[in-house]
C-alpha cells in the first residue's frame, strides 16, 4: 500500500501544481476583459478574437482546474447529508462513486472528446466568428482535464482504500485540505466556545 499511497502523494503534487497555474488564467482572462472593455469604450475598436481567448481562458480554468477542485475536497457534495454520517460510510461511498461513476464518466467523455480536438486539428478549424481563433485549443481542454479529473480521481480511490484498510488515519483530502471557509468557520466556532467557557 505504501508504494500506492506514493503514487497517491505524486498524482496530488501534481494537481497542485495544475490549480496554481490555473490561477493565472484567471488572472489572464480579467485582464483581457478589462483591457478589451477600456479599448472599445475609449476607441470604439473591438474583436471577436479578444471575446473568445477570455472564453477560451474561462473554459481552461473549469476544464483543467476539477482535478484541483477534487484534490481540495470543494467539488459539490451533499454535506448535510454526509456529515450525518461516519468516515468510514463516506469514505465507502467515496470509493464506490470514483469507481463506478466518476472513472466511467471521465473514460466517455475522453473518448467522445477526443476525435473533436483530432478533428480541428487536422482541418485548422477556426471559429465561424469573424477574426475568431482557431479551435483545436479549446477542444484539447476536454480530453486533458477530463484526464486530469480521471487521474485525481485515481489518488483518492487510493486515500479511501487505505484508510478503510487501516493504512492511514483519513483521507488526506477530507481533512487536510480544508477550505479558508471551513477554517474561519472552525476558528470562530473555537473563540466562541472559549468566550462562553470563559463566562461561567
Amino acid at each position: 500500500m505504501s508504494l500506492f499511497l506514493g503514487l497517491s502523494g505524486l498524482i496530488d503534487r501534481f494537481s497542485d501544481l495544475i490549480g496554481k497555474l490555473v490561477r493565472w488564467l484567471i488572472l489572464g482572462s480579467v485582464l483581457i476583459s478589462a483591457g478589451n472593455a477600456i479599448i472599445r469604450k475609449i476607441f470604439d475598436v473591438s474583436s471577436n478574437s479578444w471575446l473568445e481567448i477570455q472564453w477560451y481562458l474561462f473554459a481552461g480554468v473549469f476544464m483543467l482546474g476539477a482535478g484541483y477542485a477534487f484534490l481540495r475536497n470543494v467539488h459539490v457534495r451533499i454535506d448535510f447529508v454526509s456529515s450525518k454520517m461516519s468516515r468510514r460510510t463516506n469514505a465507502i461511498i467515496d470509493s464506490l462513486g470514483i469507481v463506478f461513476v466518476l472513472t466511467p464518466l471521465c473514460l466517455i467523455l475522453i473518448d467522445l472528446s477526443w476525435p473533436l480536438f483530432t478533428n480541428a486539428w487536422s482541418t485548422g478549424e477556426m471559429s465561424s466568428n469573424a477574426g475568431g481563433l482557431i479551435r483545436w485549443p479549446v477542444f484539447l481542454l476536454m480530453p486533458v482535464g477530463f484526464a486530469f479529473l480521471l487521474l485525481q480521481g485515481v489518488s483518492e480511490l487510493i486515500k479511501r482504500l487505505a484508510f478503510l484498510t487501516g493504512a492511514i488515519p483519513e483521507p488526506h483530502s477530507m481533512e487536510a485540505h480544508k477550505s479558508d471557509e471551513e477554517l474561519l468557520a472552525e476558528e470562530l466556532a473555537l473563540e466562541a466556545e472559549q468566550k462562553a467557557a470563559g463566562a461561567k
